[in-house]
């Protein structure tokens, strides 16, 4: 992956996040990091692959929803889209520029229901997300992989299938970090200060919306 510096405006957004919620400020250099690795990863033309169960599986839907389409700021299609569609569906062409916006290519692997069902039954659950990291995974994405414990079995898998795949990972955990942190099986672990699973979460949708902002503003800010 190569080393592309993010615009100063991109790093501040951790500044920013961690003004509104100051006891984050013991995360502030996994969620740089975090920052930087999501942008460095999007500038070399990759996406971002996210998984969870749970609670954990509605932030992954969450997280694809904001970087798929327009979140903070316009996404606006440039003038060479413009002159392909001229090209290829003229009388279209203005109702996609008027609608149709930017995109950060995210995936995530909780909704796949026939393929996780389907593997479920006839091979192993706790496999279903390993299973689509390998077949979709590849060298320069990266895994938001979260589980409030650490410990989540089929988490875990995903996270060293990604290793396998050389995709560059990163966990969303509780304080303790669970098996995920003391096993060291992510390149980041970004442990947010609490204990409670509903408390973790009310510290983990914060913590993605900043991800999903500094990314946009990476690629779309002025």
């Amino acid at each position: 992956m190569p080393d592309t510096q993010c615009k100063a405006s991109t790093l501040a957004k951790v500044q920013e996040l961690i003004a509104r919620y100051p006891q984050l400020a013991v995360c502030e250099a996994e969620l740089t990091a975090a920052v930087e690795a999501i942008c460095a990863s999007y500038h070399a033309g990759h996406k971002l692959i996210a998984c969870g169960n749970g609670g954990s599986a509605s932030d992954a839907e969450h997280i694809v929803g904001e970087l798929m389409k327009g979140f903070l700021l316009p996404r606006k299609l440039g003038a060479d889209m413009a002159a392909k569609m001229e090209a290829i569906c003229p009388d279209s062409k203005d109702y996609f520029l008027a609608n149709l916006q930017g995109t950060l290519p995210a995936l995530s692997l909780v909704n796949q229901v026939a393929l996780n069902t389907a593997f479920a039954n006839d091979q192993a659950p706790d496999l279903s997300f390993a299973q689509q990291i390998l077949g979709m995974g590849q060298a320069g994405d990266v895994l938001l992989a979260i589980s409030t414990s650490g410990n989540s079995t089929n988490v875990i898998y995903a996270l060293q299938m990604a290793r396998v795949k050389g995709v560059k990972t990163i966990a969303l955990t509780g304080k303790s970090g669970g098996k995920i942190a003391s096993r060291e099986l992510a390149d980041i672990t970004i442990r947010v200060p609490e204990d409670e699973t509903f408390k973790i979460q009310e510290l983990h949708l914060p913590v993605y919306h900043m991800l999903c902002i500094a990314a946009e503003n990476e690629f779309f800010g002025d």
